[in-house]
């Protein structure tokens, strides 16, 4: 009975976890998208003008252009090329889902961030709640891989292993598993997705799962690159379980 009333807590938490990131996700692309669209209109005539005008302009206009322009680019607006660049959206529901995500797992990248006064105070709310629900499905799923490393650990016990090379064997297979998955594999799919170097996928996959995300790699910005559709939510899923592996091994 414990352990089928364990089973429902497990499952309640982990859809309650996932419904808290889908709900703000929706919530984020309400009030952002709007604000977004306008800034990157801005910026395309900000753009135009200056390509009318470039062969005259004086040193204060392309100081403020080149202002007005980093500006943009830092918000996440590149106005490049053509016009499908503004129907474009950095806050599609992919892109919303992954922001919550790095919202609650607190690695917050800064490439996507709320400027509305709406999006910032709900971000706060969100974040408050969003961060002890997420150490809470963490240390739960953590708990779940750490069952079956018990279970592995009896397996080898019946097979007649000493307590002590169990614990060491398991805490090996745990660890090099863990490296495998979330450290060595995906950077060969970011070579793919994302064009970078093999050892620039290990320094991604590390500084986000260590939750420090300084942000100057981030997953799926490249404006000339095409992406699949919800490849940012695949990444958002990988970048859970991987907390939930660091979390595991603090435990073992």
């Amino acid at each position: 009975k414990a352990m089928c009333s364990g089973k429902l807590q497990t499952g309640l938490l982990v859809t309650g976890y996932f419904i808290y990131l889908l709900v703000g996700a929706a919530v984020f692309q309400a009030l952002e998208r709007t604000a977004e669209k306008q800034e990157k209109i801005a910026a395309a005539q900000m753009k135009e003008a200056f390509l009318r005008n470039f062969t005259h302009l004086t040193v204060a206009e392309m100081e403020q252009f080149m202002k007005n322009l980093t500006e943009a680019i830092q918000n996440g607006v590149y106005p490049i090329g053509n016009k499908s660049q503004i129907e474009d959206s950095n806050w599609d529901f992919s892109n919303s889902f992954f922001f919550a995500g790095t919202v609650v797992s607190t690695i917050g990248y800064g490439t996507l961030r709320p400027k509305t006064a709406g999006g910032q105070i709900f971000c706060v709310f969100f974040a408050l709640f969003g961060i002890p629900l997420n150490i809470v499905f963490l240390h739960r799923v953590g708990k779940m891989l750490s069952l079956l490393c018990k279970k592995l650990g009896t397996f080898l016990y019946e097979k007649g292993m000493r307590k002590k090379k169990i614990k060491f064997l398991t805490l090996l297979f745990f660890l090099a598993t863990g490296i495998l998955v979330f450290l060595c594999l995906p950077p060969l799919f970011f070579q793919i997705t994302e064009g970078w170097s093999y050892s620039e996928g290990i320094y991604f996959a590390f500084i986000t799962l260590s939750t420090i995300g300084f942000g100057d790699y981030v997953v799926g910005k490249q404006p000339d690159r095409k992406y699949f559709s919800y490849y940012r939510t695949l990444v958002a899923i990988w970048i859970l379980f991987g907390l939930a592996w660091i979390a595991l091994l603090f435990n073992l």
